[in-house]
């Protein structure tokens, strides 16, 4: 390992990055509060000062990825298309295997100019998450219990109200409902060979209505589905754990642009043409297991500098007290103060394990599992 790689893996470097984060999102969230108080007057506004809100969290993740880690991600899509990118609203179908796949779509986002107002069909409980659940809740991003009884009218609701967002805005989801594992990738095939479809290689059999009400109430607002299939070379299993140390990995990401005009609207049209295009996905992945490549045409989109911008804004507002702080507790000398120097260690080393954590496949969500007692009932 060089100089670089070693310092990037140490714990003060840890620390320091996740004492920014969480400083610089309470904050941000408190700024949040207070622009409740546009909402009755100038909603628009509201939601464009809560886009650029957003993005001073989301973007200190992204600028992990692309400036800390380094990770490249190679694009592989229709040469045609990519001027589209990032001037329209879309929905984003990403392949739900790897620990940092939500920042790899991030990432595209950021690339294109709309990650700040860009949305995510998520977990009901992440909405009490302090700094990105809060975010999220003021940014109006859609919540669901995955209990479709519960969710049918409140997520519909919530995606009608995205109708008339006045910021472009890339709509994520993850069909397949929770990550995939070799144990939940067999439940999944059992419920896929109970109901008549052909079976998937490489992912879960995909949750159709979440997709299905997502189209309908988004129609002549979204103007595509990218269908998008996220695979990393050299068999290579990044973690979150391994982005914080430093680590470089190289993901490839065929994206292909799909007009909204060809989803059907019938619901039950919408779902066969969901379970097909994951037939397709899977198609893709396996020929990139056997060539190591995706089809069309690889691109590089510029990596903008506004993440890493505003990731040094932060730090040089918040380390200086931080730092400052520290120093007197040390320099005062009393047991008590030294006792508290290492509580403020124990704990920020616990929120950097937890928050760690929370992204491992292994911690990840049960959901998947329950697919045989529901017998997937969508």
């Amino acid at each position: 390992m060089d100089l670089v790689g070693l310092l990037k893996s140490q714990f003060l470097c840890h620390l320091v990055f996740c004492y920014v984060f969480i400083a610089s999102g309470l904050i941000i969230n408190t700024i949040q509060l207070f622009t409740l108080l546009l909402w009755p007057i100038n909603k628009q506004l509201f939601r464009r000062i809560n886009c650029r809100l957003s993005y001073c969290i989301s973007s200190q993740l992204v600028m992990l990825l692309e400036w800390w880690s380094g990770t490249e991600c190679v694009i592989h899509t229709d040469p045609r298309a990519y001027p589209k990118y990032g001037k329209e609203n879309a929905i984003v179908v990403l392949n739900h295997k790897f620990e940092i796949d939500f920042l790899c779509g991030w990432s595209l986002a950021e690339r294109f100019g709309v990650l700040g107002g860009s949305k995510v069909l998520a977990k009901k409980e992440l909405a009490y998450v302090p700094i990105i659940g809060w975010m999220w809740y003021f940014t109006e991003m859609v919540f669901c219990t995955r209990k479709w009884e519960q969710d049918r009218k409140t997520v519909s609701r919530s995606l009608l109200h995205l109708r008339d967002y006045p910021e472009k805005y890339f709509f994520l989801i993850h069909c397949e409902g929770t990550r995939f594992t070799e144990k939940k990738h067999q439940i999944s095939m059992q419920v896929a060979q109970a109901k008549g479809l052909p079976s998937l290689k490489h992912h879960l059999l995909p949750r159709t209505k979440g997709f299905a009400v997502t189209v309908r109430s988004l129609r002549n607002v979204v103007s595509a589905v990218y269908d998008c299939t996220l695979n990393f070379r050299n068999n290579e299993n990044p973690t979150l754990l391994g982005v914080l140390n430093g680590k470089k990995y190289h993901a490839d990401l065929y994206v292909r642009r799909i007009p909204l005009e060809e989803v059907p609207e019938d619901e039950d049209k919408c779902s066969a043409w969901l379970h097909k295009l994951y037939q397709e996905k899977d198609a893709f992945q396996e020929e990139y297991c056997r060539t190591g490549t995706f089809p069309e045409t690889p691109m590089v989109p510029p990596r903008r500098p506004w993440t890493l911008v505003n990731w040094l804004f932060w730090a040089s507002l918040l380390l200086y007290p931080f730092v400052r702080f520290l120093v007197n507790m040390v320099s005062s000398g009393s047991s008590l103060t030294l006792a508290g120097f290492v509580l403020v260690f124990f704990v920020a080393s616990m929120g950097v394990r937890w928050m760690i954590g929370v992204t491992e496949i292994d911690k990840g969500s049960a959901y998947g599992n329950m697919d045989s007692k529901q017998k997937h009932s969508d």
